[in-house]
C-alpha cells in the first residue's frame, strides 16, 4: 500500500512519544525521521528546526492540559475530579511539563485547570478572595503531591524499608496502624483522601 502523506500532527505525535519515553535530550531530527520512516528534510518541512519543534510540542502540551472536564454530583466530587485529572496529566508527561516550565509557560498551562476550579467553587457559593484561596490550595496540593511522588520514585532503595521499621510498640500499641504503615503507600488513595479532606473543609466552612 502507498504510504499516507505525512502531516504536521504525525510529526508532533511521534516527537511526543520520543520525549515521553526518553526525554527531550534524546529527541533528534534523525531519530524522529527514523521513527516516522521518512527523510529528515520532510521533518524540517513540516515543523522547521529542532527548536521550532520543541516550541510546537510545548504549545500543544499547554493546549491539551486544558481538556479537564469536572465529573460528579456534588461540588466536592467535582473539584476532586479536576484535581485527579490534573495530577494524572502531570504524571503522564513529566518531560513535556518540564519543557513548558523551562519556557516560562507554567502559569498559562495551569490556567484552564484554575478556570475549571473557579467554576466549581463559584457553583458551591464562594466568591472573591475565599474562592481564590480554594483554587490555589487545590492547585498547590496537586503539584506538591506530584513532586513528592516523583521524589519517592527516584529515591534509592531504602534500608531499612518502611515495612521493617513499624512495630506495634512504635505505633503506640496500635497493631492495625503498624500493619497499615508497613504496607506500601497507595499514592492515588493518599491523594484522593487528602484532597477530599481539604476541599470538604474549605467548602464546608463556606457553607457554614
Amino acid at each position: 500500500m502507498p504510504r499516507v502523506q505525512l502531516t504536521r500532527e504525525d510529526v508532533l505525535d511521534a516527537a511526543t512519544r520520543l520525549v515521553v519515553q526518553h526525554g527531550p535530550q534524546d529527541l533528534t531530527m534523525r531519530k524522529l525521521a527514523a521513527e516516522l520512516g521518512t527523510a529528515v528534510t520532510s521533518i524540517y518541512w513540516h515543523v522547521g528546526n529542532r527548536e521550532s519543534l520543541l516550541d510546537a510540542l510545548v504549545e500543544r502540551t499547554v493546549q491539551e492540559m486544558g481538556a479537564l472536564v469536572p465529573r460528579g454530583r456534588t461540588p466536592v466530587d467535582r473539584v476532586v475530579s479536576v484535581a485527579r485529572a490534573l495530577r494524572r496529566e502531570l504524571r503522564a508527561r513529566p518531560h513535556l511539563i518540564a519543557m513548558v516550565h523551562e519556557r516560562g509557560l507554567t502559569e498559562r498551562m495551569f490556567l484552564p485547570a484554575q478556570q475549571a476550579l473557579v467554576h466549581e467553587v463559584h457553583a458551591a457559593g464562594l466568591r472573591g478572595a475565599r474562592a481564590a484561596g480554594v483554587v490555589r490550595a487545590v492547585q498547590f496540593q496537586v503539584v506538591g503531591h506530584v513532586l513528592v511522588e516523583r521524589n519517592r520514585e527516584r529515591s534509592p532503595v531504602q534500608s531499612p524499608a518502611e515495612a521493617d521499621l513499624w512495630s506495634p510498640d512504635l505505633a503506640e500499641h496500635d497493631p492495625a496502624l503498624a500493619r497499615a504503615l508497613a504496607r506500601p503507600a497507595d499514592p492515588e488513595r493518599v491523594f484522593v483522601v487528602s484532597v477530599r479532606a481539604l476541599v470538604g473543609a474549605l467548602l464546608g466552612a463556606a457553607a457554614g
